[in-house]
Protein backbone atom coordinates (compact mmCIF):
# COMPACT_ATOMS: atom_id res chain seq x y z
CA UNK A 1 0.00 0.00 0.00
CA UNK A 2 1.28 3.27 -1.00
CA UNK A 3 1.02 6.89 0.67
CA UNK A 4 1.02 10.47 -0.14
CA UNK A 5 2.50 13.09 2.20
CA UNK A 6 1.66 16.51 1.95
CA UNK A 7 3.79 19.32 3.32
CA UNK A 8 1.90 22.28 4.52
CA UNK A 9 4.93 24.72 5.27
CA UNK A 10 4.76 24.07 8.75
CA UNK A 11 4.24 20.00 9.24
CA UNK A 12 4.04 17.37 7.32
CA UNK A 13 0.91 15.67 6.82
CA UNK A 14 0.52 12.13 5.65
CA UNK A 15 -2.49 11.21 3.65
CA UNK A 16 -3.25 7.48 2.46
CA UNK A 17 -3.84 6.33 -1.26
CA UNK A 18 -6.92 7.54 -3.11
CA UNK A 19 -9.76 5.16 -2.32
CA UNK A 20 -11.62 4.49 -5.08
CA UNK A 21 -15.47 3.92 -5.65
CA UNK A 22 -17.29 5.81 -2.31
CA UNK A 23 -17.02 9.73 -1.09
CA UNK A 24 -14.64 10.24 2.11
CA UNK A 25 -17.59 11.01 4.80
CA UNK A 26 -16.95 14.56 5.77
CA UNK A 27 -15.48 15.44 8.60
CA UNK A 28 -15.41 18.82 11.18
CA UNK A 29 -12.05 20.01 9.30
CA UNK A 30 -13.71 19.84 6.19
CA UNK A 31 -16.58 21.70 7.03
CA UNK A 32 -13.57 25.14 8.62
CA UNK A 33 -12.16 24.36 5.50
CA UNK A 34 -14.99 25.39 3.99
CA UNK A 35 -16.14 28.46 5.44
CA UNK A 36 -12.46 29.76 5.49
CA UNK A 37 -12.52 29.32 1.96
CA UNK A 38 -16.16 30.72 1.28
CA UNK A 39 -16.95 33.21 3.67
CA UNK A 40 -16.64 35.96 2.05
CA UNK A 41 -19.46 34.57 -0.51
CA UNK A 42 -21.45 33.84 3.06
CA UNK A 43 -20.88 37.71 4.17
CA UNK A 44 -21.65 39.28 0.82
CA UNK A 45 -24.83 37.69 0.39
CA UNK A 46 -25.75 38.70 3.87
CA UNK A 47 -24.85 41.88 4.12
CA UNK A 48 -26.77 42.01 0.33
CA UNK A 49 -29.95 40.87 1.98
CA UNK A 50 -29.24 43.04 4.96
CA UNK A 51 -28.53 46.02 2.93
CA UNK A 52 -32.26 45.36 1.14
CA UNK A 53 -34.04 44.42 4.35
CA UNK A 54 -32.36 48.66 5.98
CA UNK A 55 -33.49 50.11 2.44
CA UNK A 56 -37.07 48.71 2.71
CA UNK A 57 -37.10 49.76 6.29
CA UNK A 58 -36.08 53.42 5.93
CA UNK A 59 -37.78 53.83 2.43
CA UNK A 60 -41.38 52.06 3.64
CA UNK A 61 -43.73 54.42 5.04
CA UNK A 62 -44.30 53.64 8.83
CA UNK A 63 -47.78 52.19 9.35
CA UNK A 64 -50.02 52.42 13.29
CA UNK A 65 -52.50 50.16 14.27
CA UNK A 66 -55.19 51.04 16.53
CA UNK A 67 -58.03 49.41 17.97
CA UNK A 68 -61.62 49.07 19.16
CA UNK A 69 -63.41 46.79 20.84
CA UNK A 70 -66.96 45.37 21.44
CA UNK A 71 -69.21 43.18 23.01
CA UNK A 72 -71.71 41.14 20.95
CA UNK A 73 -75.26 39.76 22.88
CA UNK A 74 -76.67 37.19 21.18
CA UNK A 75 -80.64 36.81 20.94
CA UNK A 76 -80.65 32.62 21.02
CA UNK A 77 -82.30 30.32 23.41
CA UNK A 78 -82.77 26.54 23.52
CA UNK A 79 -80.77 24.18 25.07
CA UNK A 80 -76.85 24.51 26.24
CA UNK A 81 -75.53 22.90 23.28
CA UNK A 82 -78.16 24.48 20.61
CA UNK A 83 -77.21 27.79 22.34
CA UNK A 84 -73.82 27.55 22.18
CA UNK A 85 -73.90 26.73 18.45
CA UNK A 86 -76.22 29.07 17.75
CA UNK A 87 -74.35 32.33 19.47
CA UNK A 88 -71.35 31.18 17.64
CA UNK A 89 -72.90 31.40 14.36
CA UNK A 90 -74.28 34.84 15.23
CA UNK A 91 -71.03 35.83 16.17
CA UNK A 92 -69.50 34.88 12.50
CA UNK A 93 -72.43 36.35 10.70
CA UNK A 94 -71.91 39.80 12.77
CA UNK A 95 -68.10 39.36 11.58
CA UNK A 96 -69.39 39.08 8.16
CA UNK A 97 -71.60 42.10 8.50
CA UNK A 98 -68.73 44.43 9.78
CA UNK A 99 -66.57 43.39 6.66
CA UNK A 100 -69.81 44.28 4.72
CA UNK A 101 -69.17 47.04 1.88
CA UNK A 102 -72.04 48.73 3.28
CA UNK A 103 -70.33 49.67 6.54
CA UNK A 104 -66.85 50.04 4.99
CA UNK A 105 -68.29 52.59 2.73
CA UNK A 106 -70.29 53.92 4.96
CA UNK A 107 -67.18 54.56 7.28
CA UNK A 108 -65.64 55.71 4.21
CA UNK A 109 -67.65 58.79 3.04
CA UNK A 110 -68.30 59.48 7.05
CA UNK A 111 -64.33 60.39 7.19
CA UNK A 112 -64.27 61.42 3.47
CA UNK A 113 -61.60 58.87 2.54
CA UNK A 114 -62.82 59.12 -1.11
CA UNK A 115 -62.47 62.47 -1.68
CA UNK A 116 -58.70 61.98 -0.21
CA UNK A 117 -56.32 62.05 -3.11
CA UNK A 118 -53.20 60.53 -0.58
CA UNK A 119 -55.79 57.92 0.34
CA UNK A 120 -57.84 57.00 -2.68
CA UNK A 121 -54.84 57.18 -5.00
CA UNK A 122 -51.80 55.39 -2.64
CA UNK A 123 -49.60 52.93 -3.53
CA UNK A 124 -50.81 49.46 -2.01
CA UNK A 125 -47.48 47.77 0.38
CA UNK A 126 -45.60 45.06 -0.14
CA UNK A 127 -47.92 43.17 1.69
CA UNK A 128 -50.81 44.14 0.34
CA UNK A 129 -49.38 43.30 -3.03
CA UNK A 130 -48.75 39.82 -2.14
CA UNK A 131 -51.67 39.23 -0.50
CA UNK A 132 -53.54 40.63 -3.94
CA UNK A 133 -51.63 38.12 -6.50
CA UNK A 134 -52.17 35.05 -4.21
CA UNK A 135 -56.03 36.07 -3.79
CA UNK A 136 -55.70 36.41 -7.91
CA UNK A 137 -56.79 39.67 -7.88
CA UNK A 138 -54.77 41.99 -10.36
CA UNK A 139 -54.99 45.78 -11.13
CA UNK A 140 -55.59 45.20 -15.00
CA UNK A 141 -59.26 44.80 -13.89
CA UNK A 142 -59.16 48.22 -12.70
CA UNK A 143 -57.76 49.71 -15.88
CA UNK A 144 -60.31 47.51 -18.12
CA UNK A 145 -63.22 48.97 -15.82
CA UNK A 146 -61.51 52.40 -16.37
CA UNK A 147 -61.42 52.13 -20.07
CA UNK A 148 -64.91 50.68 -20.26
CA UNK A 149 -66.34 53.16 -18.39
CA UNK A 150 -64.52 56.02 -21.23
CA UNK A 151 -66.07 53.98 -24.06
CA UNK A 152 -69.61 54.73 -22.76
CA UNK A 153 -72.15 58.18 -22.65
CA UNK A 154 -70.78 61.36 -21.71
CA UNK A 155 -73.45 61.79 -19.03
CA UNK A 156 -72.50 58.72 -17.14
CA UNK A 157 -68.80 59.34 -17.30
CA UNK A 158 -68.85 61.93 -14.21
CA UNK A 159 -70.88 59.18 -11.86
CA UNK A 160 -69.18 56.40 -13.02
CA UNK A 161 -65.96 58.24 -12.29
CA UNK A 162 -67.18 58.66 -8.68
CA UNK A 163 -68.25 55.41 -8.57
CA UNK A 164 -64.64 54.05 -9.05
CA UNK A 165 -63.05 56.01 -6.73
CA UNK A 166 -65.16 54.90 -4.25
CA UNK A 167 -64.61 51.38 -4.70
CA UNK A 168 -61.31 52.23 -4.46
CA UNK A 169 -61.17 53.73 -1.52
CA UNK A 170 -63.41 50.87 0.21
CA UNK A 171 -60.90 48.49 -1.22
CA UNK A 172 -58.17 50.41 -0.12
CA UNK A 173 -60.10 50.86 3.76
CA UNK A 174 -60.86 46.85 3.56
CA UNK A 175 -57.23 45.86 3.13
CA UNK A 176 -56.06 48.41 6.21
CA UNK A 177 -58.70 46.72 8.36
CA UNK A 178 -59.27 43.48 10.68
CA UNK A 179 -62.02 42.66 12.53
CA UNK A 180 -61.68 39.36 14.70
CA UNK A 181 -63.32 37.68 17.63
CA UNK A 182 -61.20 37.52 20.84
CA UNK A 183 -60.73 34.09 21.50
CA UNK A 184 -63.97 31.99 22.34
CA UNK A 185 -65.44 35.26 23.92
CA UNK A 186 -68.21 37.53 22.85
CA UNK A 187 -66.22 40.14 22.25
CA UNK A 188 -64.75 41.39 18.79
CA UNK A 189 -61.70 43.41 17.71
CA UNK A 190 -61.65 45.65 14.94
CA UNK A 191 -58.14 47.15 14.20
CA UNK A 192 -57.11 49.53 11.54
CA UNK A 193 -53.82 50.29 10.11
CA UNK A 194 -53.06 54.14 8.75
CA UNK A 195 -49.70 56.37 7.94
CA UNK A 196 -50.47 58.24 11.21
CA UNK A 197 -51.88 57.12 14.58
CA UNK A 198 -54.55 59.37 14.85
CA UNK A 199 -56.38 58.78 11.04
CA UNK A 200 -55.68 55.08 12.46
CA UNK A 201 -57.97 55.94 15.52
CA UNK A 202 -59.97 57.62 13.57
CA UNK A 203 -60.77 54.77 10.98
CA UNK A 204 -61.40 52.06 14.08
CA UNK A 205 -63.64 54.09 16.15
CA UNK A 206 -65.63 55.04 13.23
CA UNK A 207 -65.85 51.50 11.83
CA UNK A 208 -67.11 50.48 15.05
CA UNK A 209 -70.02 52.66 15.11
CA UNK A 210 -70.70 52.32 11.34
CA UNK A 211 -71.20 48.79 12.45
CA UNK A 212 -73.41 49.55 14.81
CA UNK A 213 -75.43 51.45 13.11
CA UNK A 214 -76.03 49.39 10.62
CA UNK A 215 -76.96 46.34 13.39
CA UNK A 216 -79.64 48.80 14.63
CA UNK A 217 -80.73 49.59 10.90
CA UNK A 218 -81.00 46.49 10.04
CA UNK A 219 -82.95 45.60 13.13
CA UNK A 220 -85.52 48.52 12.68
CA UNK A 221 -85.90 47.44 9.02
CA UNK A 222 -86.48 43.50 10.07
CA UNK A 223 -88.93 45.05 12.61
CA UNK A 224 -91.04 47.46 10.43
CA UNK A 225 -91.08 44.62 7.98
CA UNK A 226 -92.59 42.29 11.08
CA UNK A 227 -94.69 45.32 11.97
CA UNK A 228 -96.16 45.80 8.61
CA UNK A 229 -96.83 42.00 8.11
CA UNK A 230 -98.74 42.01 11.92
CA UNK A 231 -100.74 45.47 10.93
CA UNK A 232 -102.15 43.15 7.68
CA UNK A 233 -102.71 39.93 10.44
CA UNK A 234 -104.16 42.36 12.75
CA UNK A 235 -106.70 43.57 9.83
CA UNK A 236 -107.47 39.81 9.40
CA UNK A 237 -107.80 39.07 12.72
CA UNK A 238 -110.34 42.20 13.59
CA UNK A 239 -112.75 41.00 10.60
CA UNK A 240 -112.70 37.27 12.00
CA UNK A 241 -113.55 38.52 15.15
CA UNK A 242 -116.66 40.68 14.10
CA UNK A 243 -117.55 38.05 12.23
CA UNK A 244 -117.59 35.70 15.32
CA UNK A 245 -119.38 38.25 17.26
CA UNK A 246 -122.04 39.13 15.12
CA UNK A 247 -123.04 35.51 14.49
CA UNK A 248 -122.98 34.68 18.27
CA UNK A 249 -124.80 37.61 18.97
CA UNK A 250 -127.33 36.13 15.83
CA UNK A 251 -127.24 33.32 17.42
CA UNK A 252 -128.00 34.18 21.35
CA UNK A 253 -130.82 35.96 20.19
CA UNK A 254 -132.66 32.68 19.16
CA UNK A 255 -131.17 30.36 21.07
CA UNK A 256 -132.15 26.42 19.73
CA UNK A 257 -129.34 24.22 20.46
CA UNK A 258 -127.17 25.34 23.46
CA UNK A 259 -124.20 23.00 22.26
CA UNK A 260 -123.88 25.46 18.98
CA UNK A 261 -124.29 28.13 21.45
CA UNK A 262 -121.33 27.14 23.54
CA UNK A 263 -119.05 26.68 20.36
CA UNK A 264 -120.02 29.81 18.78
CA UNK A 265 -118.75 31.76 22.67
CA UNK A 266 -115.82 29.62 22.56
CA UNK A 267 -115.00 30.77 19.02
CA UNK A 268 -115.81 34.17 19.58
CA UNK A 269 -113.35 34.06 22.65
CA UNK A 270 -110.65 32.40 20.76
CA UNK A 271 -110.63 35.26 17.87
CA UNK A 272 -110.24 37.61 20.89
CA UNK A 273 -107.63 36.10 22.30
CA UNK A 274 -104.91 36.32 19.42
CA UNK A 275 -106.33 39.12 18.39
CA UNK A 276 -105.65 41.00 21.02
CA UNK A 277 -102.09 39.02 21.31
CA UNK A 278 -101.33 40.06 18.11
CA UNK A 279 -102.10 43.86 18.47
CA UNK A 280 -99.57 43.72 22.04
CA UNK A 281 -96.79 42.08 19.26
CA UNK A 282 -97.85 45.13 16.89
CA UNK A 283 -96.99 47.59 19.14
CA UNK A 284 -93.92 46.06 20.85
CA UNK A 285 -92.82 46.00 16.55
CA UNK A 286 -93.48 49.67 16.43
CA UNK A 287 -91.36 50.36 19.61
CA UNK A 288 -88.84 48.37 18.07
CA UNK A 289 -88.97 50.20 14.98
CA UNK A 290 -88.81 53.88 16.97
CA UNK A 291 -86.66 52.76 19.90
CA UNK A 292 -84.33 50.06 18.30
CA UNK A 293 -81.34 48.56 20.39
CA UNK A 294 -78.02 47.19 19.05
CA UNK A 295 -76.61 43.99 19.44
CA UNK A 296 -73.42 45.22 19.69
CA UNK A 297 -71.80 48.07 22.13
CA UNK A 298 -68.18 49.49 22.52
CA UNK A 299 -66.66 48.59 25.56
CA UNK A 300 -63.25 50.31 24.86
CA UNK A 301 -62.27 52.47 22.08
CA UNK A 302 -59.50 53.35 20.41
CA UNK A 303 -56.43 54.89 21.82
CA UNK A 304 -53.12 56.15 20.29
CA UNK A 305 -50.43 54.04 19.08
CA UNK A 306 -47.23 55.18 21.06
CA UNK A 307 -45.25 53.08 18.47
CA UNK A 308 -45.18 52.04 14.78
CA UNK A 309 -46.87 48.34 14.06
CA UNK A 310 -44.96 48.34 10.21
CA UNK A 311 -41.99 47.52 9.00
CA UNK A 312 -41.33 45.64 12.04
CA UNK A 313 -37.41 46.22 11.64
CA UNK A 314 -36.03 43.60 14.39
CA UNK A 315 -38.27 41.13 12.66
CA UNK A 316 -37.22 42.22 9.00
CA UNK A 317 -33.16 42.47 9.56
CA UNK A 318 -33.38 38.99 11.55
CA UNK A 319 -35.38 37.62 8.79
CA UNK A 320 -32.93 38.67 6.18
CA UNK A 321 -29.94 37.58 8.30
CA UNK A 322 -31.58 34.42 8.29
CA UNK A 323 -32.71 34.39 5.02
CA UNK A 324 -28.60 35.85 3.52
CA UNK A 325 -26.75 33.04 5.52
CA UNK A 326 -28.52 30.69 3.99
CA UNK A 327 -28.73 31.74 0.63
CA UNK A 328 -24.89 33.04 1.24
CA UNK A 329 -24.12 28.91 2.93
CA UNK A 330 -26.39 27.31 -0.72
CA UNK A 331 -24.00 29.72 -2.91
CA UNK A 332 -20.86 28.82 -1.29
CA UNK A 333 -21.49 25.38 -1.65
CA UNK A 334 -22.73 25.16 -4.92
CA UNK A 335 -19.37 27.40 -5.53
CA UNK A 336 -17.18 25.19 -3.47
CA UNK A 337 -18.67 22.17 -5.23
CA UNK A 338 -18.29 23.47 -8.73
CA UNK A 339 -14.86 25.15 -8.22
CA UNK A 340 -11.85 23.21 -9.79
CA UNK A 341 -9.29 25.01 -9.01
CA UNK A 342 -7.07 23.63 -7.14
CA UNK A 343 -7.19 24.79 -3.32
CA UNK A 344 -6.08 21.92 -0.95
CA UNK A 345 -3.55 19.52 -1.77
CA UNK A 346 -5.54 16.51 -1.49
CA UNK A 347 -6.97 17.07 -4.84
CA UNK A 348 -3.29 16.15 -6.30
CA UNK A 349 -2.45 13.91 -4.06
CA UNK A 350 -5.43 11.84 -4.76
CA UNK A 351 -6.37 12.68 -8.28
CA UNK A 352 -2.64 12.21 -9.37
CA UNK A 353 -0.99 9.43 -7.21
CA UNK A 354 1.57 11.40 -6.69
CA UNK A 355 4.69 10.91 -3.74
CA UNK A 356 4.23 14.14 -1.88
CA UNK A 357 1.99 17.55 -2.25
CA UNK A 358 3.99 20.89 -0.99
CA UNK A 359 1.93 23.85 0.03
CA UNK A 360 4.02 27.52 -0.66
CA UNK A 361 3.20 30.00 1.35
CA UNK A 362 2.55 33.85 0.03
CA UNK A 363 5.57 36.12 2.05
CA UNK A 364 5.12 39.77 1.78
CA UNK A 365 9.01 39.40 2.26
CA UNK A 366 9.81 37.70 -0.87
CA UNK A 367 6.95 38.97 -2.90
CA UNK A 368 8.65 42.59 -3.58
CA UNK A 369 12.05 41.22 -3.84
CA UNK A 370 13.02 38.58 -6.23
CA UNK A 371 15.22 35.75 -4.95
CA UNK A 372 17.01 35.77 -8.26
CA UNK A 373 17.64 39.57 -8.25
CA UNK A 374 18.91 38.92 -4.46
CA UNK A 375 21.45 36.66 -5.97
CA UNK A 376 22.45 38.77 -8.61
CA UNK A 377 22.84 41.59 -6.45
CA UNK A 378 25.02 39.42 -3.84
CA UNK A 379 26.83 37.15 -6.45
CA UNK A 380 29.90 35.96 -4.75
CA UNK A 381 28.56 36.46 -0.99
CA UNK A 382 27.42 34.92 1.28
CA UNK A 383 23.53 33.55 1.29
CA UNK A 384 23.15 33.29 5.25
CA UNK A 385 20.50 36.31 4.67
CA UNK A 386 18.71 34.59 1.94
CA UNK A 387 14.84 35.50 1.87
CA UNK A 388 13.19 31.91 2.20
CA UNK A 389 9.80 31.49 1.20
CA UNK A 390 7.78 29.49 4.32
CA UNK A 391 7.11 25.97 3.02
CA UNK A 392 10.44 26.06 1.01
CA UNK A 393 12.57 24.20 3.83
CA UNK A 394 10.38 21.19 3.62
CA UNK A 395 10.34 20.71 -0.22
CA UNK A 396 14.04 21.37 0.09
CA UNK A 397 14.54 18.54 2.48
CA UNK A 398 12.60 16.56 0.24
CA UNK A 399 14.36 16.43 -2.77
CA UNK A 400 17.59 16.55 -0.53
CA UNK A 401 15.56 12.83 0.09
CA UNK A 402 15.43 12.46 -3.58
CA UNK A 403 19.23 12.92 -4.69
CA UNK A 404 19.34 9.49 -2.19
CA UNK A 405 17.33 7.68 -4.75
CA UNK A 406 19.63 9.09 -7.84
CA UNK A 407 17.04 11.71 -8.50
CA UNK A 408 19.97 14.36 -8.99
CA UNK A 409 18.43 16.25 -12.37
CA UNK A 410 15.42 17.62 -11.86
CA UNK A 411 13.23 19.75 -13.94
CA UNK A 412 10.54 22.80 -12.28
CA UNK A 413 7.66 22.97 -14.81
CA UNK A 414 4.90 25.29 -14.23
CA UNK A 415 1.28 24.31 -15.56
CA UNK A 416 0.40 27.78 -16.49
CA UNK A 417 2.74 30.95 -16.77
CA UNK A 418 2.99 32.99 -13.59
CA UNK A 419 2.75 29.90 -11.29
CA UNK A 420 6.37 30.98 -9.56
CA UNK A 421 8.36 27.95 -11.25
CA UNK A 422 11.30 29.92 -11.70
CA UNK A 423 11.26 31.42 -8.42
CA UNK A 424 10.93 27.62 -7.00
CA UNK A 425 14.04 26.34 -9.10
CA UNK A 426 16.09 29.23 -7.77
CA UNK A 427 14.92 28.79 -3.91
CA UNK A 428 15.88 25.09 -4.31
CA UNK A 429 18.97 25.44 -6.02
CA UNK A 430 20.05 28.25 -3.15
CA UNK A 431 18.79 25.91 -0.57
CA UNK A 432 20.87 23.02 -2.07
CA UNK A 433 24.17 24.58 -2.04
CA UNK A 434 23.51 25.95 1.70
CA UNK A 435 23.16 22.48 2.85
CA UNK A 436 26.99 22.28 1.26
CA UNK A 437 25.82 20.12 -2.24
CA UNK A 438 27.14 21.30 -5.72
CA UNK A 439 24.64 22.45 -7.52
CA UNK A 440 24.05 24.07 -10.74
CA UNK A 441 20.68 26.10 -12.03
CA UNK A 442 19.95 25.63 -15.56
CA UNK A 443 17.80 28.22 -17.34
CA UNK A 444 15.58 26.18 -20.03
CA UNK A 445 13.01 28.41 -20.20
CA UNK A 446 12.95 29.53 -23.42
CA UNK A 447 9.67 31.36 -23.57
CA UNK A 448 10.26 33.25 -20.40
CA UNK A 449 13.81 33.70 -19.00
CA UNK A 450 13.30 35.54 -16.15
CA UNK A 451 16.27 33.69 -14.36
CA UNK A 452 18.58 35.09 -16.83
CA UNK A 453 17.08 38.54 -17.29
CA UNK A 454 17.39 39.28 -13.31
CA UNK A 455 20.95 36.96 -12.69
CA UNK A 456 22.95 37.38 -15.49
CA UNK A 457 21.34 39.93 -17.72
CA UNK A 458 24.53 40.89 -19.69
CA UNK A 459 25.55 37.49 -19.97
CA UNK A 460 27.54 36.69 -23.73
CA UNK A 461 27.36 33.13 -23.48
CA UNK A 462 24.71 30.21 -21.76
CA UNK A 463 22.83 26.75 -22.61
CA UNK A 464 22.13 27.69 -26.34
CA UNK A 465 26.13 28.30 -26.84
CA UNK A 466 27.07 24.81 -24.29
CA UNK A 467 24.76 23.22 -26.41
CA UNK A 468 27.11 23.55 -29.69
CA UNK A 469 30.44 23.25 -27.64
CA UNK A 470 31.11 21.52 -24.12
CA UNK A 471 33.62 23.13 -23.37
CA UNK A 472 32.00 26.68 -23.00
CA UNK A 473 30.04 25.42 -19.85
CA UNK A 474 33.40 26.67 -17.57
CA UNK A 475 32.96 29.85 -18.53
CA UNK A 476 28.91 30.47 -19.12
CA UNK A 477 27.94 28.88 -16.06
CA UNK A 478 28.27 31.78 -13.60
CA UNK A 479 29.67 30.81 -9.65
CA UNK A 480 27.24 32.81 -7.77
CA UNK A 481 28.32 31.15 -4.59
CA UNK A 482 31.44 28.58 -4.38
CA UNK A 483 28.95 25.62 -4.42
CA UNK A 484 26.45 27.01 -6.61
CA UNK A 485 26.74 27.61 -10.62
CA UNK A 486 24.20 29.23 -12.59
CA UNK A 487 24.09 28.52 -16.49
CA UNK A 488 21.78 31.07 -18.08
CA UNK A 489 19.92 30.78 -21.40
CA UNK A 490 21.64 32.35 -24.35
CA UNK A 491 20.71 33.47 -27.39
CA UNK A 492 17.37 31.47 -28.44
CA UNK A 493 17.18 31.33 -32.56
CA UNK A 494 14.61 29.02 -34.20
CA UNK A 495 14.91 25.60 -31.79
CA UNK A 496 14.76 26.00 -28.35
CA UNK A 497 17.64 24.32 -25.86
CA UNK A 498 14.46 22.01 -24.75
CA UNK A 499 13.87 20.60 -27.95
CA UNK A 500 17.83 20.46 -28.73
CA UNK A 501 18.58 18.18 -25.81
CA UNK A 502 15.50 15.95 -26.15
CA UNK A 503 17.88 14.76 -29.53
CA UNK A 504 20.77 13.34 -27.79
CA UNK A 505 23.17 14.81 -30.17
CA UNK A 506 24.06 17.55 -28.38
CA UNK A 507 27.38 18.71 -26.90
CA UNK A 508 25.89 18.81 -23.50
CA UNK A 509 25.38 15.32 -21.44
CA UNK A 510 23.50 15.44 -17.89
CA UNK A 511 25.30 11.93 -17.05
CA UNK A 512 28.71 14.26 -17.49
CA UNK A 513 26.86 17.00 -15.55
CA UNK A 514 26.10 14.44 -12.12
CA UNK A 515 29.93 13.48 -12.08
CA UNK A 516 30.44 17.50 -11.58
CA UNK A 517 27.72 18.48 -9.63
CA UNK A 518 25.69 17.24 -6.78
CA UNK A 519 22.17 18.85 -7.72
CA UNK A 520 21.15 19.81 -10.88
CA UNK A 521 18.08 22.04 -11.04
CA UNK A 522 16.28 23.12 -14.36
CA UNK A 523 14.21 26.00 -15.01
CA UNK A 524 11.81 24.75 -18.02
CA UNK A 525 8.81 27.30 -19.69
CA UNK A 526 5.48 26.68 -18.95
CA UNK A 527 3.66 23.50 -20.02
CA UNK A 528 0.68 25.37 -21.57
CA UNK A 529 3.11 28.23 -23.26
CA UNK A 530 5.54 25.47 -25.20
CA UNK A 531 6.24 22.06 -25.67
CA UNK A 532 9.40 22.26 -24.22
CA UNK A 533 8.41 20.29 -20.74
CA UNK A 534 6.58 16.98 -23.19
CA UNK A 535 10.74 17.10 -25.17
CA UNK A 536 12.98 17.18 -22.33
CA UNK A 537 11.03 15.91 -18.98
CA UNK A 538 12.05 12.61 -20.51
CA UNK A 539 16.12 13.24 -20.02
CA UNK A 540 15.27 14.43 -16.69
CA UNK A 541 15.50 12.02 -13.51
CA UNK A 542 12.11 13.55 -12.40
CA UNK A 543 9.88 16.53 -12.56
CA UNK A 544 8.48 18.73 -9.95
CA UNK A 545 4.89 20.15 -11.42
CA UNK A 546 4.40 23.85 -10.14
CA UNK A 547 0.15 25.00 -9.82
CA UNK A 548 -0.98 28.25 -8.74
CA UNK A 549 -3.15 28.18 -5.38
CA UNK A 550 -6.71 29.20 -6.50
CA UNK A 551 -6.07 29.77 -10.09
CA UNK A 552 -4.92 26.48 -11.42
CA UNK A 553 -7.51 23.50 -12.32
CA UNK A 554 -7.44 20.40 -11.32
CA UNK A 555 -8.15 19.52 -15.00
CA UNK A 556 -5.24 21.39 -16.52
CA UNK A 557 -2.43 19.85 -13.50
CA UNK A 558 -4.00 16.10 -14.25
CA UNK A 559 -3.81 16.87 -18.28
CA UNK A 560 0.17 17.88 -17.56
CA UNK A 561 0.88 15.37 -15.45
CA UNK A 562 -0.82 12.53 -17.32
CA UNK A 563 0.93 14.00 -20.63
CA UNK A 564 4.37 13.55 -19.55
CA UNK A 565 3.61 10.60 -17.60
CA UNK A 566 2.58 9.65 -21.24
CA UNK A 567 6.26 10.44 -23.10
CA UNK A 568 8.19 8.88 -19.86
CA UNK A 569 8.61 11.42 -17.72
CA UNK A 570 8.59 9.97 -13.68
CA UNK A 571 6.87 12.60 -11.76
CA UNK A 572 8.36 13.37 -8.09
CA UNK A 573 5.73 15.72 -6.38
CA UNK A 574 3.31 18.30 -7.09
CA UNK A 575 3.87 21.98 -5.88
CA UNK A 576 0.56 24.39 -4.74
CA UNK A 577 2.28 27.94 -5.30
CA UNK A 578 1.03 30.94 -3.51
CA UNK A 579 -0.94 29.47 -0.75
CA UNK A 580 -2.44 31.61 1.60
CA UNK A 581 -0.63 31.12 5.28
CA UNK A 582 -4.11 29.88 6.62
CA UNK A 583 -4.21 26.86 4.76
CA UNK A 584 -0.90 26.23 6.05
CA UNK A 585 -1.86 24.90 9.38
Amino acid sequence: MTSSTIFSGVSPISLPAAVTGGNSPLTLRDMLFFLRMRWRWIVATTLVFLAMAGIYVLSAEPTFVASTQLVIFPQVSGTEAQRSFAEDAFIEGQLEIARSSDVIGETVRALGLDTDPGFVDQAPSLQDRAKNWLMGISSESDSESQEAVGTGPRQAQPQAEDDRIQDRAIATLLNMIGIRRVGSSTIIEISAAASTPQRAVDIADMLARQYIQKNIAMKANASRQYSEWLARFVSEQQRGLAEAASALASFTSNPRDQFKLAELQSATDARRTLYENTLNQLTEARQRITYPVSDATIVSQATLPLSKARPRSALIIAFASAVGLGVGLALAMIRHAGDRRIIRPHQIAESGGLPFVTLLATSRRIRNSHPARFLAAGTGSSTAAYPVIPGMAELSATVVGLRRKRRVVIGIVAVNPGSGASTIACELAVLSSISGAHTLLIDAAAQKSSLSKSIAPHSSTGLVDVLENGELIQTAALALTPTLRFLPLGKVEAVTPAIRLSSRRTQLSFAELKKEFDAIFVDISAFSASPDANAIAPELDGVLVVTSHGRTSIDDTMRVIDTLRNVGAEILGAIINHAPKRIDS
